[in-house]
C-alpha cells in the first residue's frame, strides 16, 4: 500500500495537483502568494503575534498619517481582519513578545509625544488592552525583546533621546516592571536578537551614529551580563534573524552603505559566523520566516530597484537560496507571521503610495514543505495521505 500510495503521490504531482497531508493542504510546484482579507487600517511598523488560538494580533503601527492605537485580529479560518482592543498609547516601531500566559507584551515604540517608555498587556480572552505596573527607562524604538525561559522578556538597545542605547532592561510578568540589567557593550538600534538552545542571547549588528556594526554580543541571564563573541562577516543594520533547527542562527540582508545580499550562520558553538549563500535580490527591511520544513522564506523588503516583491528561500541543508514565488503586491516594512497551517501572512507594510491595507498568504510548495528529503520515507506515508 505504501509502495502504492508513492506512485499515486507522484502521478498527482506530474499534474500539478494539490495534495493534502496530515489535514495541511499545500499546491504542488512553486511556493505561490494569494491574497487574503485586507487590514481595517493599513499600517506599517506594527508588531504582529500569534495567539495560541492560531489567530494573530497586528497592534499599532503608522497609518496614512498618524501613528496607531488599534489592533486587529487576523482569523486563519475565516481569512479576514476584525479589529479588537486598542492601546491606550498609540505607537510605531514597538517590540511585542507573547507571554507564557499567552498575553502579549507590547514595549516602548515611537508615539505623538515621542519616544514611548510605556508598555501594555493584550488579553485575548478579553480582547483589551492594559498598562503594565511598570514603564521602560530610557524610553525607546527600535529595540529588541526576548522571551528568556524563566519567562522574563529582555529589552535591549534601541533610539531615545540621546541617540543609539546600550542599556536592558527584564520584565517580569509577575510583578509587571522593568528592572535594569547589564548593558550592552556597543549602544545599537536596529539590531537582531535571537533566543540560543543554550538560554543564552545572541545580539548582532545594528547601527549607531558610527553606521552600521559588525559587532555580536550574548547575554547570559545567569548572571545578567553581555559578553562579546565572534563579529558578523559583514557589517550590517536591518538584517533578519532567524534560528535553525540545528541551532545555529541565519543573519540575512540588510544595509551597509547599501542593500545587501549576503547571508552568514552564527555557530553557537565555536562562537564564529560563516558565510551561507546570497540572495539574488539585495534588500533590507525584509522578513525572514521559518517553515515547517526547516527552510527559511525571505520575502519583499527594499532594494536597489525600490520596493520588492520577490522572494527567496534559504535550504539549511545546501546553504543555499533559490527563488520562490513573488508578492503581488511589493512592499516593506509589512509584518510576517507563521501560520498553523504551514501558509505565511504578510500584513501591511508600505510602499510608494505609503502605507498599505492589504495582505497576502504564501503557501509552500508540498515538494519543498513535506518531501524535502525524498518520497521514500517511511514515516511520512505510515499513516497513508488524504
Amino acid at each position: 500500500m505504501q509502495a502504492l500510495n508513492r506512485i499515486l503521490l507522484r502521478a498527482a504531482l506530474s499534474m500539478g495537483a494539490a495534495v493534502a497531508f496530515s489535514h495541511v493542504t499545500f499546491a504542488a510546484g512553486p511556493g505561490t502568494f494569494t491574497s487574503t482579507g485586507s487590514l481595517k487600517k493599513a499600517r506599517y511598523f506594527a508588531t504582529a503575534t500569534r495567539l495560541p488560538s492560531g489567530k494573530v494580533l497586528i497592534a499599532g503601527g503608522y497609518g496614512a498619517s498618524s501613528y496607531l492605537g488599534s489592533a486587529e485580529l487576523y482569523d486563519p479560518a475565516a481569512g479576514t481582519f476584525t479589529l479588537t482592543g486598542s492601546l491606550a498609547t498609540p505607537r510605531d516601531l514597538a517590540t511585542a513578545t507573547l507571554l507564557p500566559s499567552g498575553k502579549v507584551l507590547i514595549v516602548g515604540g515611537y508615539g505623538n509625544s515621542g519616544y514611548v517608555a510605556s508598555a501594555e498587556l493584550y488579553d485575548p480572552a478579553a480582547g483589551t488592552f492594559v498598562a503594565t505596573t511598570g514603564s521602560l527607562t530610557p524610553a525607546r524604538d527600535n529595540a529588541t525583546a526576548t522571551l528568556l525561559p524563566n519567562g522574563k522578556v529582555l529589552i535591549a538597545g534601541g533610539y531615545g533621546s540621546s541617540g543609539a542605547l546600550a542599556s536592558a532592561a527584564l520584565y517580569n510578568p509577575a510583578t509587571g516592571t522593568f528592572s535594569v540589567t547589564g548593558s550592552l557593550a556597543t549602544a545599537r538600534e536596529v539590531a537582531t536578537a535571537t533566543l540560543l538552545a543554550s538560554g543564552k542571547v545572541l545580539i548582532a549588528g545594528g547601527g549607531n551614529s558610527s553606521g552600521a556594526l559588525a559587532s555580536a554580543e550574548l547575554f547570559d541571564p545567569a548572571n545578567g551580563t553581555f559578553v562579546g563573541t565572534g563579529s558578523l562577516m559583514a557589517a550590517r543594520d536591518t538584517a533578519t534573524a532567524t534560528s535553525l533547527p540545528d541551532g545555529t542562527v541565519l543573519i540575512a540582508a540588510g544595509y551597509n552603505n547599501g542593500y545587501l545580499a549576503s547571508a552568514e550562520r552564527y555557530d553557537p558553538a565555536s562562537g564564529m559566523f560563516d558565510p551561507s549563500g546570497s540572495l539574488a535580490a539585495a534588500r533590507d527591511n525584509t522578513s525572514a520566516t521559518l517553515l515547517l520544513n526547516g527552510n527559511v522564506l525571505i520575502a519583499g523588503g527594499y532594494g536597489n530597484t525600490g520596493y520588492l516583491a520577490s522572494a527567496e528561500l534559504y535550504d539549511p541543508d545546501a546553504g543555499s537560496i533559490t527563488n520562490t514565488g513573488s508578492l503581488a503586491i511589493a512592499r516593506e516594512n509589512a509584518t510576517v507571521t507563521l501560520l498553523p497551517n504551514g501558509k505565511v501572512l504578510i500584513a501591511g507594510g508600505d510602499d510608494n503610495s505609503g502605507a498599505l491595507a492589504t495582505a497576502e498568504l504564501y503557501e509552500p510548495t508540498l515538494t519543498d514543505d513535506i518531501f524535502k528529503n525524498g518520497f521514500d520515507t517511511d514515516e511520512i506515508f505510515k499513516n497513508g495521505f488524504d
